[in-house]
């Protein structure tokens, strides 16, 4: 019986929206716009989560990054005591391959001196009328390859006899073989690199990286043998180490790795570290704190249009009410309850902020299908239990604000609803 009820009062409620078309619209525009935000917001930041958690792990599920200070998501500048760190070294990764049992294999960048301000050296690199401007160039030990996942698709990566040797060789990323070598194989072809000439001997897998691009695509990347760079540029001492520990021993290499390097950076105990640890998961979960404030600011955001549309809803039902007066009062006439009343007002709101909430699901989905063909850098996923959810709490909406015209109709006097004009 509670089944045909309901159902009988849901077409009524879907008859009731037919009729006023417009007015039901502009009574559920706040519903609509709310739920189309908390859609699209939703969209962007889990396709982005999940498109960074993808980057992030390319370079190595297992991977421990290491520097003298967090180079993670910042919020803030280095305080004066991180700028005054003193570098880490070479010796520092092979202390760390020798004395760390959890560590499979360790590798050193050695980069120009990092200081989250202007960059110190911008590298170019040029084929004879082509260029690329500001590209990632680092000198880097043999076990690159290994401890940062890194595929090479065609020739080799150097070797320990290059590296010894400092072998004017080089290795090229995806982006710089496309842009210099877009009809033929790069391997055997000389570049020049700030002037200085290397024979490419392989060019690397492009990785995953669809929202970042242009100067910070991780394919701009061309890496020489360690002893390479330092031939070139003897100045330059800042190492970025990278240790790749054994499968389920994560958490023992930090531990490894955080008690020899305060050893041999001499850190007093009572005194925080002088490096930093991280990765792929711990960047990701700081990138997740920064997002969940962006959604709770969608949330409010989406909570005020909720509050419009529930205010339009609670008026229009009112007006429902006092029109409807008559009907009512037949209603109670011949024997319907005061639940039955209540049902059958609380229906056609549920319904109508309903409607409403697939209206705005429907926008959210649009737009953010509209932002991923316009701007292919910017992922979105529509989640299924957004969908669910935006749509649940546009009905919660019409069901919270419909409860007070749903009892006041239901206390009407059936005999002063008769008398009603």
């Amino acid at each position: 019986m509670r089944h045909l009820l309901f159902g009988e009062n849901s077409r009524m409620a879907m008859q009731t929206v037919r009729e006023h078309k417009t007015r039901s619209f502009l009574t559920v525009l706040g519903v609509v716009i709310g739920v189309a935000a908390m859609i699209f917001v939703a969209s962007i930041l889990v396709g982005v989560d999940k498109n960074l958690a993808d980057y992030l792990n390319d370079w190595g599920t297992n991977t421990l990054f290491i520097f003298k200070f967090d180079v993670g998501i910042r919020t803030g500048r280095l305080t004066a005591e991180e700028r005054a760190r003193k570098p880490l070294t070479l010796d520092d990764a092979k202390a760390m391959l020798e004395e760390c049992p959890a560590v499979k294999n360790v590798t050193s960048e050695l980069i120009p001196e990092v200081t989250f301000g202007p960059p110190t050296r911008i590298f170019n690199a040029r084929y004879g009328a082509r260029e690329v401007n500001a590209i990632d160039f680092a000198g880097t030990t043999p076990a690159w390859v290994e401890v940062y996942n890194g595929h090479v698709t065609q020739g080799r990566f150097f070797t320990e006899f290059e590296d010894v040797h400092s072998a004017d060789v080089a290795v090229i990323g995806y982006e710089i073989n496309k842009a210099f070598f877009p009809a033929k194989d790069g391997v055997g072809q000389t570049i020049l690199v700030d002037g200085i000439p290397y024979v490419v001997i392989g060019v690397l897998e492009k990785r995953k990286n669809a929202f970042l691009g242009g100067d910070n695509s991780p394919d701009r990347l061309i890496r020489v043998p360690y002893n390479t760079y330092h031939k070139h540029y003897p100045m330059d001492n800042e190492n970025f180490l990278g240790a790749e520990a054994y499968p389920g021993m994560m958490a023992q290499a930090e531990d490894e790795i955080t008690g020899l390097l305060r050893r041999r950076r001499h850190d007093d105990f009572n005194k925080p570290n002088t490096f930093a640890i991280t990765s792929a998961q711990a960047i990701a979960n700081d990138f997740r704190q920064i997002m969940s404030m962006v959604a709770l600011m969608t949330i409010v955001v989406s909570s005020i249009g909720l509050l419009v549309g529930g205010v339009g809803v609670m008026n229009i039902m009112l007006m429902s009410v006092t029109e409807r007066t008559h009907e009512i009062g037949i209603r109670k006439a011949i024997g319907a309850r005061r639940g039955d009343v209540i049902r059958q007002f609380l229906t056609e709101a549920v319904v109508l902020t309903g409607f409403g909430g697939l209206i705005g699901v429907l926008l959210g989905v649009v737009f953010a299908t509209v932002v991923g063909f316009v701007f292919p850098s910017l992922p979105t996923s529509v989640p299924v239990w957004a969908i669910f959810a935006a749509v649940l709490m546009a009905m919660s909406v019409g069901l919270f604000f419909g409860m007070y015209p749903a009892v006041k109709a239901a206390r009407l006097d059936p005999v002063e609803a008769l008398r009603y004009e």
